[in-house]
């Protein structure tokens, strides 16, 4: 049985991870979400414009309101700029399961600060909220994403062809990884 809590604060050794408010939207706009080189293989276009991103930011406030909503900004403790995002782009209530899809800006990859995140995550879900099973996927093309999933505990399942269509209309293969409570 799931018990919805909603976005709650969640605090790892480096990170921060909380809601995010419409004051994020310049470090969203500048760390990771007008860059090409992040975006070429997520399910959303590169902004053009800090408005595109104020006003994603703000119909993500809006959807705080609902306690099955879980996205949160991944900031570091010291300074809580925005660097990142992760949350649940999917769930399904029944099977007790969800989708998780997070993002970095380019200047912090490498670091493991996705990794960190991600496994806290998963704690928060499978533990305090009661899922039964998290997935992601990433585009085969990304390999680095697949690398975070299986470092924050996920196990690959397999190669789903032909899966989604890029920002460039073109369907690419995502390889699926898994976890489930145990």
């Amino acid at each position: 049985m799931l018990y919805h809590k909603g976005t709650q604060t969640i605090e790892t050794e480096r990170l921060k991870l909380r809601r995010f408010t419409v004051k994020d939207a310049e470090d969203m706009y500048n760390n990771w979400a007008n860059d090409d080189k992040v975006t070429e293989c997520l399910s959303w276009p590169t902004h053009k414009s800090i408005d595109t991103t104020r006003k994603i930011l703000e119909s993500w406030m809006e959807s705080y309101d609902k306690d099955d909503t879980y996205s949160w900004a991944i900031t570091y403790k010291e300074d809580n700029i925005v660097i990142g995002s992760i949350g649940v782009v999917s769930l399904n209530n029944q099977h007790e399961s969800c989708s998780i899809g997070y993002c970095i800006g380019r200047n912090f990859w490498g670091r493991g600060i996705t990794t960190e995140a991600f496994k806290e995550i998963i704690q928060f879900l499978l533990y305090e909220v009661g899922f039964e099973r998290i997935e992601a996927y990433h585009h085969t093309d990304n390999p680095a994403s697949g690398n975070v999933m299986k470092k924050a505990g996920l196990l690959f399942e397999g190669t789903l062809r032909h899966y989604r269509k890029n920002i460039r209309g073109k369907f690419v293969d995502c390889d699926l990884y898994g976890i489930i409570k145990k």
